[in-house]
């Protein structure tokens, strides 16, 4: 008798994963580790990772980050170490960070998380780390795009393969929520429920229990499913356009990185603000504080230009036009 066919829809996505690591990996036995935070959906991302890894000759860790947020974190991340090796998994880290404040609370939390993942990553030489990022999160990240009016890159959501190296790799994003949790309870994995997943504080948290669950009831299941198809059509157009930006810097930039004005005034829009983001990004403003807003404001530089002044950007970084070029400098 086989797995229950939720286990198997789980395993079978993380072997495809692991396929394509042992494919794109010179090492005959590449280390992977499973990003786990005790929740469901980790927790049958590293049970997978155990069944699935030494039946293709992988080598398989995972480590858990504690961010201190929560009283008696610390001996959690014990607990769900514990787990791991339980399951099999070697090496298995529990790494401590401090969550800074810049971004607001989970953007910090996320940086230091990324962060704490890389240096594991790096220490053990892990070809990738896997993450448990569902469907279901995938429609959440689409809609907080959206709500933000943060562009097309902003609605693809998260991309399958990411990171330095396509070091990040997510299984799970053709599967949903409960799929992942049945697989859990169909083996007896024990797991955690993170509290800060329902507290309203979070604006992920009122994305998943308060906005999605309405819009379900008005316009009917299948809500979370476009909203996935939504971020890889965005993905696919995101992709094309960035390149074509990328090419287009290449040509309207001078020696000393400043862009012919010119030049930008002939692309389309999309492609000319995509050049500008890239432009100012390179020049020290933060990704995640440069807003359309932003963009739109030196984009008036190239399309609207009378003399104005320079424009001062996130992350102490200036916009200005002189003699028909953009210049991108410290402010």
């Amino acid at each position: 008798m086989g797995p229950h066919p939720t286990v198997a829809a789980i395993r079978l996505a993380v072997r495809r994963v692991l396929h394509d690591v042992l494919t794109a990996s010179t090492d005959p036995h590449p280390l992977v580790l499973a990003a786990c935070s005790g929740g469901a959906d980790s927790m049958a991302l590293a049970a997978a990772l155990a069944f699935e890894a030494p039946r293709l000759g992988v080598r398989a860790g995972a480590v858990t980050v504690d961010h201190g947020l929560q009283a008696g974190s610390a001996l959690r991340a014990q607990e769900v170490a514990g787990r791991l090796r339980g399951l099999g998994l070697d090496p298995v880290d529990a790494v401590c960070v401090t969550v800074g404040r810049q971004g607001g609370p989970e953007a910090a939390a996320r940086d230091a998380r990324y962060a704490a993942l890389d240096a594991t990553a790096e220490a053990h030489g892990a070809a990738a780390v896997l993450l448990g990022h569902t469907r279901d999160d995938q429609a959440e990240t689409v809609l907080l795009g959206l709500a933000r009016g943060s562009g097309t890159r902003s609605l693809s959501g998260m991309a399958a393969v990411s990171g330095t190296g396509g070091r990040y790799r997510r299984p799970f994003l053709l599967l949903d929520r409960d799929t992942v949790r049945k697989g859990c309870l169909a083996q007896g994995i024990t797991v955690w429920e993170d509290p800060h997943n329902h507290d309203p504080a979070y604006t992920r948290s009122r994305v998943r229990h308060e906005a999605l669950p309405v819009l379900e009831k008005s316009l009917g299941k299948g809500v979370v499913e476009a909203l996935a198809r939504t971020a890889q059509l965005s993905r696919d157009d995101a992709d094309a356009l960035d390149q074509w930006a990328a090419d287009a810097q290449a040509d309207a930039a001078g020696d000393d990185g400043s862009l012919d004005a010119l030049r930008l005034y002939a692309l389309p829009a999309a492609v000319r603000r995509r050049v500008l983001r890239r432009a100012a990004i390179a020049a020290g403003s933060p990704p995640g504080f440069l807003f359309a807003r932003h963009i739109e404001e030196v984009d008036r530089l190239v399309t609207d230009w009378h003399g104005q002044k320079a424009l001062n950007l996130p992350g102490g970084v200036a916009a200005r036009r002189a003699n028909g070029r953009l210049v991108f400098s410290p402010s």
